[in-house]
């Protein structure tokens, strides 16, 4: 009996170490390809469209609630629709390598949120960490932090926010009202597709979409691949293991993303303000998971 659980749980780990990988090339598609050249919105609409389809054939109306039809949908709108959104337009203000480090903060925002959603009081010990947080984010660009820099980083705080919250919501919905997850998540998906079709005809750019067949290949990539396969296989994951070994993994995707940025694309960084920035940060991050046992 140990030794299955052992390899259910070691299975699960494969997954959510196979996402981190495959999101670890996302970034840098996304900075170097996407992020200035084809409008914010239809990159998000197509993403999550892709995603929508490739699970369209397991979306069902039978002996499921409209209230968790609603739930799972006001999932996808979050973690998927709104999230994309502040995350796409990042990069035009900020580095990919600082932008993979600014998502960092997200294991403090699950913590928060699932404090709240339990309606437990909010610890002041976890907002003294997320300043401490700031601060070794601060480090990094100190001697230059411009306006950019600042809409950068604020715009990432709330990608990770609502990503957070997708997170937290999709598990307690899937603890308070079990179902198949592969039909789970073609709601989803739905709701994402819903929540960026309205952002396209609001605010889209008809005159910023795709020009070339690579611009083209990667969102196809970006949206069945990355989206549709790895966000279902990274909530599938964080149902299954404690919410210790998610924060970990949400962290993982930080120095994989910036190796391959480097590395295969050629970004420079300064090396010693990035590693005591992010010294800081990871101290701001140990503190926090201290504090958090000793609740």
């Amino acid at each position: 009996m140990r030794l299955s659980l052992f390899s259910l749980y070691s299975s699960i780990m494969l997954y959510l170490i196979f996402v981190t990988i495959i999101w670890s090339f996302s970034f840098s598609f996304i900075g170097v390809y996407i992020s200035g050249q084809v409008d914010t919105w239809f990159a998000v609409v197509m993403r999550v469209l892709l995603a929508f389809i490739t699970f369209l054939p397991f979306l069902c109306f039978r002996n499921i609630k409209l209230k968790t039809l609603f739930l799972l949908m006001g999932v996808g709108a979050c973690q998927l629709g709104i999230m994309y959104f502040f995350y796409y337009n990042s990069f035009q203000y900020i580095s990919v390598p600082e932008v993979l480090l600014f998502t960092i903060f997200t294991p403090i925002y699950v913590t928060v949120i699932y404090d709240l959603l339990q309606r437990h009081p909010l610890r002041l010990s976890y907002l003294f960490t997320a300043i401490l947080a700031v601060i070794g984010a601060a480090i990094i660009r100190y001697d230059h932090i411009s306006a950019n820099f600042i809409i950068g980083f604020l715009l990432i705080q709330g990608a990770n926010i609502v990503f957070a919250l997708g997170q937290v919501g999709y598990k307690r919905i899937m603890e308070i009202y079990p179902m198949p997850q592969h039909q789970a998540f073609a709601w989803v998906y739905l709701g994402a597709v819903i929540v960026a079709t309205v952002g396209w005809l609001l605010f889209g750019d008809a005159s910023k979409l795709p020009t070339t067949i690579l611009q083209w290949s990667i969102i196809i990539w970006l949206g069945v691949v990355a989206s549709g396969i790895c966000y279902f296989l990274w909530n599938y994951g964080a149902t299954k293991v404690n919410s210790g070994t998610l924060a970990i993994m949400n962290n993982v995707v930080i120095p994989t993303g910036i190796l391959v940025n480097v590395a295969i694309w050629h970004q420079s960084i300064d090396w010693v303000r990035f590693i005591l920035g992010s010294a800081v940060i990871m101290l701001a991050l140990l503190l926090h998971y201290k504090v958090k046992i000793a609740h």
